[in-house]
């Protein structure tokens, strides 16, 4: 494939004679639409390759150009290389940069580097034509920092991870029990608070260890905004996850008065240290209402993405059985049942979301009571609940857990460090399909895109993180961007042949990713206690 093989497959390729060799400096012609492609090249392809991208003469170097093109579609590209000239040109600014992708990957995988090595051979590309576009226009990744926060930097690296797979969607997940990771100015023991633990189970039930040492941390806005900034720079949306009304207790350990304090002494609650579902939920009230609104407010201003997710996954609903003021709002909102309640309190959102030009995203648990108007899905317990959204005429992502969620383990045997639930393998990941087959087409135009989770309650640092989601998420990228038949007939062999050259991709960005071979040896760390390998799922 056009001399170096290429991870996501591109829809076509014609290969050509010669290569376009890349001078010491290269000339650079930047048409409108292009410009975040061109900062791109000069300073992170510049620096891995030592090569002056936009030289007012070209030195030898030959010329590259970016540019848009009328009719290529949103996020396609073509890219044309002779041994003259390189021609990006995209649909949009995004398909550009994805052509920049490509010639990355065609330079091989020292282009990967931050600085170039020393008494390197010359910079070449080979002559060929590329025609690509993407299946989904969501192509999403869930990073969980909530549960094991993971600082700035740690999140820009995998944007810039991301933008090597061609995946435009980070799903941030910042709040859950177990910490609180946004910055709210207006209610500040949500992080004062709310960000730390004193302990944390190390593994699931029914571990007995403990990590004494508190763990936490926040992102301030201006680091939010910063994590937008680069994300767009790349051309990825970045989507914000706020829990609600389960998955709360690092907010109720800040502000007692959110939880449900006629059944329930709030004021004892610190930070979940452990994992699981969690009874302790939100209370239905007006002042929780408007306590969340304030949260949204300041969250709209940092995040610019169309969609917003709520959460509304496990929430139990004993608390509110057992609660007067529950029961009361039922009653007043004359809503049926506790279910009912929840709906509401999602349609809330929705509704206060629309008004303010935005839309509610939430996991399928939104189902339950009756679907909220104008939201969309992301369906994690299996297709049920993406295939019930798509028939009631709404948009979904397709996330089922038995299929990409990255925290599961890759292999059976005493070594593999994150035992939980089921054996998923990268070509498990390869051979999964989006889109159920029971789908008509029409129906199928609702599955909006697709999207790979990794939580992080058995994911305790960025190293672990790497293990988990490395090589996997680069067939999720596949799956996610590629035109691919159904999985009986999907080329694993020739993937699996392509990523040979794409971990030397990976070794060059320092991603430790877990090797065909298994666990490196740091990473071989038997006795952390998680789910036996035939037990159920685990919880999220």
């Amino acid at each position: 494939m056009c001399g170096v093989e290429l991870i996501p497959a591109p829809q076509t390729v014609r290969q050509g004679e010669g290569r376009f060799a890349l001078g010491d400096a290269v000339r650079l012609e930047v048409g409108p639409g292009a410009e975040r492609t061109a900062r791109w090249l000069r300073g992170v392809l510049g620096a891995a390759t030592g090569v002056e991208f936009g030289a007012q003469d070209g030195a030898g170097g030959g010329t590259v150009s970016l540019g848009l093109e009328e009719g290529l579609g949103a996020e396609s590209y073509r890219l044309t290389v002779t041994p003259e000239r390189v021609e990006l040109r995209g649909g949009d600014a995004a398909g550009v940069f994805w052509a920049a992708q490509t010639v990355r990957q065609l330079l091989g995988p020292a282009a990967f580097r931050r600085a170039p090595l020393p008494n390197r051979a010359a910079w070449t590309l080979p002559v060929c034509e590329i025609a690509d576009r993407p299946r989904f226009a969501w192509r999403g990744f869930l990073l969980d920092v909530a549960r094991h926060f993971m600082p700035k930097d740690g999140v820009l690296r995998h944007l810039d991870l991301m933008a090597v797979h061609k995946l435009n969607v980070l799903h941030l997940h910042l709040t859950d029990d177990q910490g609180w990771r946004m910055e709210v100015r207006g209610h500040p023991r949500l992080t004062e608070v709310g960000a730390w633990r004193e302990r944390t189970r190390v593994g699931l039930e029914p571990s007995p260890v403990w990590d004494e040492r508190p763990h936490g941390g926040f992102y301030t806005q201006d680091d939010l905004r910063e994590i937008v900034a680069y994300a767009a720079e790349r051309h990825i949306t970045v989507v914000p996850e706020i829990d609600v009304p389960g998955h709360s207790q690092a907010a109720i350990a800040a502000y007692p008065e959110l939880g449900n304090t006629d059944v329930v002494d709030t004021a004892a609650l610190g930070v979940l240290d452990r994992w699981g579902v969690n009874p302790n939920v939100l209370a239905p009230t007006e002042t929780v209402l408007r306590f969340y609104e304030d949260v949204f407010g300041e969250l709209l201003e940092i995040f610019p993405s169309t969609f917003v997710h709520v959460g509304g996954d496990e929430c139990p609903k004993e608390q509110w059985r057992r609660s007067p003021v529950a029961q009361a709002r039922i009653a007043e909102l004359g809503v049926g049942d506790e279910d009912g309640l929840q709906s509401a309190f999602v349609r809330h959102f929705d509704r206060w979301l629309a008004e303010r030009g935005r839309r509610l995203i939430g996991w399928d648990e939104i189902l339950e009571g009756g679907l909220a108007e104008g939201a969309a899905v992301s369906s994690w317990q299996g297709y049920a609940g993406g295939i019930a959204a798509v028939r009631a005429g709404h948009d979904v992502v397709m996330c089922p857990q038995t299929e990409v969620y990255l925290d599961w383990r890759q292999a059976d045997g005493p070594d593999e460090p994150v035992p939980i639930a089921h054996v998923r393998t990268l070509e498990d990941v390869y051979r999964f399909e989006p889109v159920p087959a029971e789908l008509t087409a029409a129906e199928a135009a609702h599955v909006i895109g697709t999207q790979a989770n990794v939580w992080t309650e058995v994911l305790d640092s960025g190293r672990a993180v790497d293990y988990a989601v490395y090589p996997r998420l680069s067939a999720f990228a596949e799956v996610a961007w590629s035109e691919l038949p159904a999985p009986p007939e999907r080329d694993w062999a020739g993937f699996e042949a392509r990523m040979r050259t794409h971990y030397a991709r990976l070794d060059a960005l320092g991603v430790e990713y877990r090797p065909p071979s298994g666990p490196r040896p740091w990473q071989r760390r038997p006795g952390v206690v998680g789910r036996p390998k035939d037990g159920p799922p685990p919880i999220v």
